[in-house]
Order: structure tokens, then C-alpha cells, then sequence
């Protein structure tokens, strides 16, 4: 296995190449540094100018005052748990199924119905709004965890990547031999398809997982009680018409980052390698 790397001919180049690098890096690092610099000031402290640029030691006031506003919010923040997992194993199963019933079968008319599928990726959110809170409350399920987690259960972005990457990652003799040797369909999944896929799993995993984590427009529609708000609603909640209290806020939104980086960490490799799967050919 080789590895590759950059080389550049003039040493400016390569200077000016590493600072447009780091300062971009800076820029988008920037906002969770002071988000949790933020969580140990007050607010006083908070909109001084200039603003503070180290970390303070009033983090447990904030706490305390996030828990005194939002008594649920421990409870906020597992039903955004509950949630964001609960939609990410059933898109890998259902996503997973899907994109190998595309790659690997021809059917009547395939093409039409997944062309069907990526021209719902041409919906913006709000366009569903309304028929998704009339049909949660047909269905009796509004201020319940289904009402956020059947709907997102699959999704068209998930679809066309697992479809891509079987399609391109694992040829067709290789079932085609697998039904030989007797294996059934759903076996062919298990125990081929499914081994073959992790990079690409671990993509979409940590994308469906982040997506269905920061999800605030689906709780919003659904959702009724604070105590059955997701975390990203339920911090919102706290900018009302008096005074804001950005310490607590960036304290709850500190604490709600952290199941997103530990997920980041986990599916890290797997991410890199299926974004670069098959961009380097032997």
C-alpha cells in the first residue's frame, strides 16, 4: 500500500499554501472555541468589549442557571440521544437495503424510481412542513419520538450513496456466486454486502447522526412539551423577550457538542475512507 503526498517545487508556494490552509482551519474552529470559552464567563463578562478570549471559572453558575431555566434538560438531551441513534441505524439498515436493490437487481422500471427518489433531494424542508405536522397529527403521534424518527427512518442522499459505492466497490460476479453457492438474497447482504461497505457506512452514519442531532425545524412542527424537546430547541427556548442568558446557553450547547465529537472520533477513518475510496486506482 502506497501513500502519496504533495510536494511543491518553490518554497513560497508551499508556505502560502499551509497558511490558506491553517487559516481556514482557524476559521471554522473559531466558533466552538469561544462557544466554550463563553460557557465559563457571565453574561456580563460575555458582552464586554472586547469580548473574553480565555477561559473564566463561572461555568458552574452557568450550569446551574441552564438547569434553574431547563429542569429537563438532561432529559432533553436523551431524547436527542434516543433520537439521532435511532434514525441512524435505521437509515444504514434501510439505506443500505435500498442502494444494493439498485445496484445489484434489475427490475421494472428502476430507473424511473430511483430517479423519482433524487428529485425529492430538489424539496427544500419548509415544502413539507405542513403535510408532515397534518399527517403526525392524524396519525396521534405529535409530542412523541416516532413523530421525528419514522419520517427520517430513510433518506435520498443515503439511498444514492450506498448505491454508488456497492454499485462501484463489489462486483456482480461476486453475488452472482454467492447465489450459486446457495445463499439466499438477505444472506448475500449480511454476510457480503454489508462487510464490504463499512467506509461507506461510517459516512453516512456520522452524517444521518449529526443531521438528526441538530435537527430544530422537525421538533419544532412535533414536538409540544419542553420536556420532550430535543436539546437544539430546548436551548432556543431560553431567547425570549428578557434578557438572554448566553453563558448558560453556550455552557448546554457545550455539553450538547460532545456526543457529536466522540461520534466524530469513532467514524473518523471510516469517513476519510469512503470519501476517498476509489479516487486512487492501482
Amino acid at each position: 500500500m502506497s501513500s502519496t503526498s504533495i510536494r511543491f517545487a518553490n518554497p513560497a508556494t508551499a508556505a502560502s499554501a499551509y497558511a490558506i490552509v491553517l487559516g481556514g482551519a482557524l476559521l471554522m474552529l473559531a466558533p466552538f472555541y469561544f462557544m466554550f470559552v463563553f460557557a465559563t464567563h457571565s453574561n456580563r463578562e460575555i458582552l464586554s468589549v472586547p469580548p473574553p478570549l480565555w477561559f473564566g471559572d463561572a461555568f458552574i453558575d452557568n450550569l446551574k442557571l441552564l438547569l434553574d431555566r431547563l429542569p429537563f434538560f438532561w432529559r432533553n438531551l436523551s431524547w436527542s440521544l434516543y433520537i439521532a441513534v435511532a434514525v441512524t441505524a435505521l437509515n444504514l439498515l434501510f439505506c443500505s437495503l435500498a442502494g444494493f436493490a439498485f445496484a445489484m437487481y434489475d427490475f421494472r422500471h428502476k430507473d424511473r424510481l430511483f430517479a423519482f427518489v433524487m428529485a425529492t433531494l430538489l424539496l427544500p424542508s419548509f415544502v413539507g412542513m405542513i403535510p408532515t405536522a397534518l399527517t403526525m397529527s392524524w396519525l396521534g403521534w405529535l409530542n412523541q419520538p416516532k413523530a421525528l424518527i419514522v419520517p427520517a427512518a430513510c433518506g435520498a442522499l443515503g439511498i444514492f450513496m450506498m448505491r454508488q459505492y456497492i454499485g462501484s466497490a463489489i462486483p456482480r460476479d461476486l453475488v452472482d456466486a454467492a447465489r450459486i453457492d446457495g445463499c439466499g438474497e438477505f444472506g448475500i447482504y449480511l454476510r457480503i454486502i454489508v462487510p464490504l461497505i463499512g467506509p461507506a457506512l461510517g459516512t453516512l452514519g456520522l452524517v444521518t447522526f449529526i443531521g438528526a442531532w441538530n435537527n430544530f425545524l422537525g421538533p419544532l412542527i412535533v414536538m409540544r412539551d419542553m420536556e420532550m424537546f430535543t436539546v437544539p430547541l430546548a436551548l432556543r427556548s431560553l431567547q425570549g423577550t428578557g434578557q438572554t442568558p448566553w453563558g448558560a446557553i453556550c455552557a448546554g450547547s457545550s455539553i450538547a457538542v460532545l456526543p457529536l465529537l466522540v461520534m466524530f472520533v469513532l467514524a473518523s477513518r471510516r469517513l476519510i475512507e469512503g470519501l476517498t475510496a476509489g479516487a486512487v486506482k492501482a
